[in-house]
């Protein structure tokens, strides 16, 4: 009457993996949101002033806050270094299955 979702020893979609077109376009994105949450440190550490009214708490949620826009940036891939990451890891990703479709006869 039921049956098992999966075969027992399939072995799983490169999609269902991580990998594939899914996984490697949200790797490329957490690796900009990495990045642009980097540059909004360092922006953050370039103060004018004093704030009189900081504290660790208040910093804890800008770093928070920092990496939440960071993510929503990356996820626009407005900035293109998601796209260049992709673009690289795909041809090499192409280079490498060439290599193993061609290799043995």
């Amino acid at each position: 009457m039921t049956s098992p979702i999966s075969p027992i020893g399939a072995t799983p979609t490169p999609a269902a993996a991580g990998g594939g077109d899914g996984g490697l376009r949200k790797a490329a994105e957490a690796f900009e949101a990495v990045i642009l949450r980097q540059l909004m440190a360092s922006m953050r550490q370039a103060k004018l002033g004093d704030d009189i009214l900081g504290s660790s708490a208040t910093d804890n949620f800008r770093e928070m806050a920092d990496a939440r826009t960071a993510d929503s940036l990356a996820a626009m891939r407005q900035f293109g270094i998601a796209d260049m990451v992709e673009r690289q890891f795909r041809g090499q990703l192409a280079g490498h299955a060439g290599r193993i479709g061609g290799g043995v006869q």
